[in-house]
């Protein structure tokens, strides 16, 4: 029972592995997306019913036609590079929410929120669209499949530790467990940092590609970090990288990120 864990656990590493466009990197995602949008959507149009829609007209306004102009981006991208059939599935649709949280979110399919409470972060068109740009890329690189499918991977490894502990004592069975636990939570944080930090290059690469002022993404969080203040758990217990990873990072990458998003748009043009 225990190899036939362990090789079930091999046989979806190897066959469902695909990699991330753009960036390159490996991931393992079985969530296709026939599984996830139906409901992706229900619950989007269920969220809009039960928040307040913003009627600032001016703000609203800004926020759609960001949106429009980053997903096109997006968009032309997927079909230049043999993606049609991915293209076809998202359903992009941007809205602003009456509330003062400090957020914005994009669910898988290109459904994007943004409430008010972010917008004196934003500050200007080009920090909407360094935001929106982030928020795009986590439904372009299909992170909420990705991060299902990890969390399936960690049930599965907690039953192998289970199996693989039964002829232990309780205090050794114990011990396996909670050591589990531990590590792959920290290495779900892990990859949850990992996540942000691809969104934040993708975004880079997609607002630059959609026109905007690529060197606003660092001043939308150079701004964060003084609503902040500075407080923040350490980063290796945190979802997202700090603000001063985010900040450094954003500034060192941005000539590549100008170079990529050069050559995509002269790609897509010449296709």
């Amino acid at each position: 029972m225990k190899k036939k864990i362990i090789y079930i656990l091999i046989i979806f590493l190897f066959v469902e592995c695909s990699t991330v466009p753009i960036t390159g990197r490996k991931r393992v995602n079985f969530v296709s997306d026939a599984q996830v949008l139906p409901a992706s959507f229900a619950q989007y149009s269920n969220f809009l019913k039960e928040n307040k829609v913003s009627t600032n007209r001016v703000m609203s306004d800004r926020i759609k036609n960001v949106g429009k102009n980053i997903s096109a981006a997006v968009d032309r991208f997927m079909r230049a590079n043999k993606m049609s059939s991915e293209a076809n599935a998202y359903k992009w649709e941007f809205n602003l929410i009456e509330d003062k949280t400090v957020n914005a979110w994009c669910m898988p399919g290109g459904k994007v929120v943004f409430y008010t409470g972010i917008m004196p972060i934003c500050d200007n068109e080009d920090g909407v669209a360094a935001v929106m740009g982030h928020e795009v890329a986590h439904a372009f690189a299909k992170h909420g499949q990705e991060r299902m499918s990890q969390g399936q991977l960690q049930q599965l490894g907690g039953v192998a530790v289970a199996m693989g502990s039964l002829d232990k004592d309780a205090k050794t069975q114990h011990v396996w467990n909670t050591a589990f636990g531990i590590g792959s939570g920290l290495g779900m944080l892990k990859f949850s940092r990992i996540h942000e930090q691809e969104a934040d290059r993708l975004g880079l690469i997609f607002m630059l590609m959609a026109g905007y002022d690529g060197r606003e993404a660092a001043e939308v969080w150079v701004r964060m970090s003084k609503l902040s203040k500075g407080s923040s758990q350490p980063e290796i217990l945190s979802t997202h990288p700090s603000n001063v990873s985010r900040i450094n990072d954003l500034i060192t990458y941005l000539p590549t990120a100008k170079q990529h998003a050069a050559r995509y748009n002269k790609e897509i043009l010449e296709k």
